[in-house]
């Protein structure tokens, strides 16, 4: 599998001669280097300096090539340099702040700037709404994290977090034309987090939450709603759920099953599966069981609980069901993964019901690999993006947050989440449906400005919305 993760440049200054460069491609492909891109760089008249982009495995594998290059001997070969893509691009940060008007002259700055600026400033101490206006408030959002949690590597610490968080800035503006910027915050009090989020609140129009572990995560979450009259959002509970949601929505459309009669099981109790289970109850769904490490949540349950999974307890498995994830899988129509590689097995994948859905969701690597349940279940989908079905956040927020932005939501409720569900989902037209298409690209245009719309209708029918968009 070709990733772009593993993609390393190799700069080698090749002898001008005849099988020079089939020689170095020899020697890469015999160490399981797999070839990409090949560029002069400069050409000379006794040699020629050479990128060769090439897909590798690790960094062991790196050094292989590095060497057997070498050998060749540097009359003909010889190792210039070897830039790993990813690092390469991460060099310096992925954003930067940027003058949205230029200053070059005196009369810019008297405007930009004293005395022009106490105009404004004045205006909104006298109307403080006008910097919704007339400041970045209105489009700008806080990504926020301890670092946790933080994208499948886990407790690795803010700072370490900071690629995540830069990233997921740069996808609210590529998506939702939104300005966000990354808070590292260097506490895992649940106090000193909801302090320090209330008192740096004014700067932004909305908060999302990024990468705060369970079952932290719900309290600070709760806590800053209450305490904010902004949108607040922690994306690893209500994003994922929405999309999945939005997925699972297809999925029945094309195996011909309905919410309300089928039976789920999820793998994970963290935030993301006990977000996922609370939207599917919403959406309809009545028979759900959710599992952790400990097998199967149910009410009286003493092993491995926390308050959060006692209310799950009380809202989810009816039916009390108890054991392992194997007993729960037993019969259900649908399986929904948020926790970890290999948690499941293509056996207990046969034991499901007929046209078995299966959402293996975690990343980066899924509670079941694909491949190993083809024809088996009917619909697969994963959270990468090398697969079919891929079940992305960046389908959900980019969008969402546009849309609370734009109507001046005071929050976002279980409404705006069901309204971008549904949004995402009916982006695919039902005559398009398909066991590998139940969910679209996030490079489809139509779907964050379809989510974006159906948030603000959403936000202005439950009354959190402070505008109308005309």
């Amino acid at each position: 599998m070709k990733l772009a993760e593993n993609l390393v440049t190799f700069r080698l200054r090749l002898k001008n001669a005849p099988g020079t460069l089939g020689k170095a491609l020899t020697t890469i492909g015999k160490l399981g280097g797999s070839m990409g891109n090949i560029q002069i760089v400069k050409a000379e008249r006794e040699f020629k300096i050479r990128d060769l982009a090439v897909y590798v495995s690790n960094a062991e594998q790196v050094k292989e090539i590095m060497d057997a290059l070498s050998a060749i001997g540097k009359d003909f070969v010889e190792v210039i340099g070897v830039k790993d893509k990813v690092f390469e691009l991460h060099e310096k940060g992925k954003i930067y702040l940027s003058n949205r008007i230029g200053i070059t002259t005196f009369e810019d700055l008297s405007r930009v700037y004293t005395p022009g600026v106490a105009k404004v400033c004045k205006a909104i101490q006298e109307r403080p709404e006008l910097a919704m206006k007339y400041t970045i408030i209105k489009n700008t959002v806080a990504v926020v994290t301890d670092g946790t949690a933080i994208l499948g590597l886990g407790d690795i610490g803010p700072v370490a977090g900071m690629p995540v968080m830069e990233g997921k800035a740069m996808l609210f503006k590529a998506f939702g034309d939104i300005d966000a910027f990354p808070i590292l915050l260097n506490t895992r009090n649940v106090d000193e987090i909801v302090k320090t989020v209330v008192n740096i609140a004014p700067t932004f129009g909305g908060i999302n939450l990024e990468d705060i572990s369970a079952p932290r995560c719900f309290e600070i979450e709760k806590r800053l709603k209450t305490a904010l009259n902004i949108p607040v959002f922690h994306d690893d509970q209500h994003g994922t759920s929405v999309v999945c949601l939005a997925g699972l929505i297809n999925a029945l459309k094309v195996v011909g099953k309905k919410i309300e009669n089928i039976s789920v099981v999820i793998s994970g109790a963290g935030a993301a599966g006990i977000s996922i289970a609370q939207i599917l109850l919403s959406a309809g769904a009545r028979n759900i069981v959710v599992c952790d490490t400990n097998g199967i949540i149910y009410k009286g349950r003493k092993t491995n609980m926390n308050p959060a999974k006692d209310a799950l307890a009380q809202i989810t498995n009816s039916n009390n069901e108890k054991g392992t994830i194997a007993d729960a899988m037993e019969g259900k129509d649908v399986f929904i993964g948020v926790s970890g590689p290999h948690v499941i097995t293509r056996d207990m994948v046969k034991t499901m019901s007929r046209d078995p859905i299966v959402f293996a969701m975690a990343n980066p690597n899924p509670e079941i690999e694909p491949d190993s349940i083809d024809g088996i279940a009917r619909i697969i989908a994963t959270g990468r993006s090398d697969y079919h079905n891929q079940i992305n956040n960046v389908l959900c927020f980019p969008g969402l947050f546009r849309g609370a932005l734009d109507s001046g939501a005071t929050t976002i409720n279980e409404e705006m989440n069901m309204a971008a569900a549904y949004a995402i989902a009916n982006v695919i037209e039902e005559e398009h449906l398909s066991e590998d298409y139940i969910i679209p690209s996030v490079f489809n245009e139509k779907v964050h400005k379809e989510v974006s719309r159906a948030v603000a209708d959403a936000a202005l029918k439950s009354g959190v919305a402070t505008r109308q968009i005309l």
